[in-house]
């Protein structure tokens, strides 16, 4: 039911930790794996451990934000793999100017990062799933997952603009999963997850001080997870493999919180 083995999943972001993570894993399932990134020595090493425990994987040089450079990597995949099965949206990021300081106001947010920020997030996700997902429709089968954030479901001090283009991606996956199934039949589907608070090169600083105990930032967050721990990386590969098996063949247009609780609890 949770079988994977010889299905394709491209997968944006593949430089990333979370993108290497889930890459490990599908690979050890079987899958065969397209990364994309802007330059192929970034994910090399990845190359290596995938090889290495007898996964396949091959890297292509893509601009999650350009369909020129996607469609290039399309017509590549398709030559290589003769098919997609799997995409999974990863890339995402957020910059300073998109932000509120803990002694800044809303209106000391700067536009044009505010614009790169949303364009990264929720254009970088809707341009590939435009991309990839119109060879999923010819196949009439298929699968999309979207990498969300707890930021969209709640209001998460300071990360303003990562905060609103989350939520659009959101509900970019909610109605894509909509057109899809209905004009493409229910072989497709469309879903996010939204992890909870993992520390990883990006959040390390403002989560945990040099000594290794945590910040107040990093305190209230664990004070606000019931299961009063930050996630491990890993801890994402369950519910991947679930939305991207048969296991879930009925299931579109959902965002799954893997949180530790933390989109369950009031803080009282």
């Amino acid at each position: 039911m949770f079988d994977i083995e010889n299905r394709i999943a491209v997968i944006t972001g593949a430089s990333g930790a979370l993108a290497g993570s889930v890459a490990k894993s599908l690979a050890k399932s079987g899958a065969k794996l397209a990364l994309l990134t802007r330059k192929k020595t970034s994910v090399q090493s990845l190359l290596d451990e995938i090889k290495n425990v007898g996964g396949h994987a091959k890297a292509y040089e893509a601009d999650i934000l350009s369909e020129e450079s996607l469609n290039n990597a399309k017509n590549e995949i398709l030559s290589d793999y003769g098919r997609i099965d799997i995409l999974l949206n990863i890339a995402g990021g957020n910059l300073p100017g998109a932000t509120v300081a803990p002694d800044q106001t809303i209106f000391d947010i700067k536009i044009d990062d505010f614009k790169k920020v949303t364009e990264l997030n929720l254009n970088g996700t809707l341009i590939p799933s435009l991309i990839f997902g119109k060879v999923m429709s010819e196949q009439k089968e298929g699968v999309i997952i979207n990498y969300s954030s707890m930021a969209a479901d709640r209001v998460i001090t300071r990360v303003a603009g990562y905060s609103a283009s989350k939520a659009a991606m959101e509900n970019f996956t909610k109605w894509m999963s909509v057109e899809m199934a209905t004009k493409f039949g229910s072989g497709i589907r469309v879903n996010a997850i939204a992890p909870g608070f993992f520390i990883g090169k990006q959040n390390k600083a403002l989560l945990t001080n040099e000594d290794g105990s945590f910040t107040q930032r990093g305190e209230t967050i664990i004070k606000n997870t019931p299961m009063g721990r930050f996630g491990e990386v890993g801890e994402l590969n369950g519910a991947i493999q679930f939305l991207c098996s048969d296991a879930s063949k009925f299931i579109t247009g959902i965002v799954l919180p893997v949180d530790g609780g933390f989109s369950a609890f009031s803080g009282v």
